[in-house]
């Protein structure tokens, strides 16, 4: 059964196996429009980030962290100064890479605690941004 509305592919018959695969496919392919608006979507790795892999260690959780929002979150929440209070001295005593935050993932999750326990409301790919930062400059897992 054919719909009238729907037009079948060049030399198809619709009453045909082969004619009816054709024809699905066709439906299924996306257009050349439908491509390039997905590809705009898709996020491309500048110099940037592929200068990021190195100092991130490759970690994969960290992959596509953006490293200027980070540091902008960890300026604007003011986390140093938090931990200065928290930990004393300058605040940078908390990150120790051998203390009981010894993975990648241990060390997001605990940028979640914070993000959770002080209301900050940041998003789940601003949590991986700072935990990126940190990666960085503290921690560097591999």
């Amino acid at each position: 059964m054919t719909r009238p509305d729907l037009k079948q592919p060049r030399g198809a018959a619709a009453d045909s196996p082969a004619g009816a695969n054709t024809f699905a496919l066709a439906l299924l392919l996306p257009s050349a429009a439908c491509l390039a608006a997905l590809l705009a979507l898709a996020p491309v790795r500048t110099a940037k980030a592929a200068d990021a892999v190195g100092v991130l260690g490759n970690v994969a959780i960290f992959d596509g962290a953006d490293l200027a929002l980070g540091e902008q979150l960890i300026d604007e929440h003011a986390c140093e100064e938090c931990h200065a209070r928290n930990a004393g001295g300058d605040g940078k005593r908390i990150y120790r890479p051998m203390g009981r935050i010894n993975s990648p993932g241990a060390l997001r999750g605990m940028v979640e605690y914070c993000n959770t326990q002080l209301n900050l409301g940041m998003f789940p790919e601003e949590v991986t941004a700072v935990a990126a930062v940190l990666q960085r400059d503290y921690y560097r897992f591999r």
